[in-house]
């Protein structure tokens, strides 16, 4: 039997900023398969972990297997996941990251979230962003995009794209589209590989300053008085819009 991990571990490894939290079964499947450097897994019935893993996931079963201890999850999360199994993996290296976003030419966009509010939107655009196969998702302004609630909503797709926080200074390369219901339809155009495509909040938009440097506004088709799409269906219209992935 694997032996149990004590709360103190835990909690000496979950307190380190190089470490991140995997709630469930889902992201910690993603992860593995994307590569990530897992340092943990807990779960209560170790057991049905594996089981789980077999049935849902059995390309990363053996190292699921490999990987959980029993540990009594209560004592070590707020919130316990319905699938009963929690993890830290390492958080990818951000320089390499960086570097990745910077690199041109690219093959697939890079979505820009300007002052995002919702831990849980940033997350879904994550997991869009994962499924599209975009270059990336950068934030900016105080939301951290690596917040464990993010992370949660991203069902640990951070680790299948780049996911980082940058200044307007520092933008990756490429030409900016910025959502705007006073830009062009989005019908009319067609989206570079090595676009930019800026959101803003629902509420307030694209800021000023991130307008200004825009070098296209674009709008979504919407029917008068509506006001706004939800954050992650207008990241998912407008990624839809330039093609998804190339076939392999």
């Amino acid at each position: 039997m694997s032996e149990q991990l004590g709360v103190g571990e835990w909690r000496e490894g979950a307190g380190r900023g190089d470490l991140v939290l995997l709630d469930g079964f889902h992201a910690l499947k993603h992860a593995l398969r994307f590569g990530a450097d897992v340092r943990a897994v807990v779960a209560d019935d170790p057991d049905a972990v594996r089981a789980l893993a077999e049935q849902l996931a059995p390309d990363v079963a053996v190292e699921v297997g490999r990987l959980v201890r029993p540990a009594e999850l209560r004592a070590l999360l707020t919130r316990v996941h319905p699938t009963g199994v929690a993890a830290l993996a390492v958080r990818p290296d951000r320089e390499q990251g960086r570097a990745r976003l910077e690199r041109l030419p690219r093959s697939a966009p890079v979505v820009v979230l300007d002052n995002p509010r919702n831990l849980g939107n940033v997350g879904a655009v994550v997991r869009l962003a994962a499924g599209f196969g975009a270059t990336g998702v950068v934030t900016r302004g105080d939301l951290d995009p690596w917040h464990p609630n993010v992370v949660r909503a991203g069902a640990g797709l951070h680790y299948a794209t780049t996911v980082d926080r940058v200044e307007i200074d520092t933008l990756p390369a490429g030409p900016l589209y910025a959502l705007d219901p006073e830009g062009e339809d989005i019908r009319a155009l067609t989206l570079p590989d090595d676009a930019l495509l800026a959101f803003g909040s629902e509420r307030h938009g694209i800021s000023p300053e991130l307008r200004e440097r825009a070098d296209h506004l674009v709008s979504l088709p919407m029917r008068p008085q509506v006001s706004s799409y939800n954050l992650a269906t207008s990241v998912a219209m407008t990624l839809f819009h330039w093609g998804g992935p190339h076939p392999g």
